[in-house]
């Protein structure tokens, strides 16, 4: 493993038992029956704990749509073309897509990571360029989706993103995506980490008919035995199959980790990006939130490998950081719930019997 990562990755440590359990007792003595908010007091227990510190609160909340272009739509794997990908980072940036109406309702900022699309972008409010390539990847049905190199460089730059927004305050962070056709390297990343069938794992995406479902289905296959990318060896799988987007969520991830930041997890694609980061480091667990349960298919999948239980199911599946928007509102609720609902004492209530 290259050392910047090895040096990252060992900056990632296990969360605090005494905080936890010091956050638990706090919980458990608020003017409520014990364990009574159900997953709201999980939630901001463990706000608190990877922030290291009882009393933390949130501050900011940044959402990331990261956006690449893909090779693979050379094969007629998506409904829409690849154009679409820059027409849709036009979208976010005036504020008109579906992140934008979610994050403004939840009270977080949007901002675009550039990881590779397929075209200029002038530099721009909310536009964050961390182009590891100018086109995006290659066509993953012919050969690998960029060189191990490329591959480092969008975790890096994933990383770097981390950095850069926790210095300007940003205590929470959720992951978003925009990419024609990437759901079919998510498929393929998948199909390599779960040891699951490319059929097991490979859903209809933007919303394909049954002949291009079938024709996607096969173009996965057609990725792995022609690129044979190591399970072992993430780096090589991102390089292989992966997309540059996927690789800059799973370098958040990582560095976000290292800086003691939660960071709430969107859906199929966004967990294609945390399969990378766990197999990476699997500590990395700790520090991240399923936010929902995508109704695209094969996505139940990934979240069993992951052993995360997701907060919600709204039978969404747009993407762009849309479910991880409502997922990080909840775990603000959960924080101010730890930290502004009264104890026993203090409100001078008598606890009752448990029931």
């Amino acid at each position: 493993m290259e050392s910047w990562l090895k040096e990252l990755i060992e900056k990632i440590k296990p969360l605090d038992k005494a905080l936890l359990s010091e956050a638990q007792n706090r919980l458990d003595n608020l003017t409520k029956p014990r364990g009574s908010l159900g997953r709201l007091e999980e939630l901001g227990k463990l706000f608190v704990a990877i922030r290291g510190d009882l009393w933390a609160k949130v501050e900011k909340k940044a959402v990331f749509v990261f956006a690449g272009d893909h090779g693979v739509t050379e094969e007629g794997v998506s409904a829409f073309p690849k154009e679409v990908t820059a027409q849709m980072v036009y979208n976010f940036l005036r504020g008109g897509a579906g992140i934008n109406v979610v994050s403004r309702q939840v009270g977080a900022d949007v901002f675009v990571v550039d990881m590779g699309v397929d075209h200029f972008f002038k530099p721009a409010d909310g536009l964050f360029n961390a182009k590891v390539r100018e086109s995006g990847t290659s066509n993953i049905a012919v050969g690998p989706a960029m060189s191990r190199e490329e591959a480092l460089e969008s975790l890096k730059n994933g990383v770097e993103v981390a950095f850069h927004y926790a210095a300007k305050g940003y205590n929470l962070f959720a992951t978003g995506d925009m990419g024609i056709g990437n759901t079919t390297p998510s498929s393929a990343i998948f199909a390599v980490l779960t040891g699951k069938t490319p059929e097991e794992v490979t859903g209809r995406g933007t919303g394909i008919d049954n002949e291009t479902l079938a024709r996607k289905i096969g173009v996965v296959k057609r990725a792995l035995d022609v690129n044979r990318p190591d399970p072992s060896d993430p780096v090589d799988v991102l390089a292989k199959v992966g997309g540059f987007e996927i690789g800059g969520i799973a370098g958040l991830i990582l560095g976000s980790a290292s800086l003691g930041i939660p960071v709430i997890v969107d859906g199929f694609i966004s967990t294609a990006g945390a399969l990378i980061a766990v197999a990476l480091a699997p500590q990395v667990r700790d520090y991240i939130v399923c936010a929902h349960k995508s109704a695209a298919f094969g996505h139940e999948v990934a979240l069993e490998w992951l052993g995360c239980r997701p907060l919600l199911d709204l039978d969404m599946r747009l993407g762009e950081g849309t479910g991880a928007a409502i997922g990080m509102w909840l775990m603000e609720l959960g924080e101010r719930i730890l930290h502004e609902m009264a104890t026993f004492e203090e409100a001078a209530v008598a606890e009752g019997e448990e029931v």
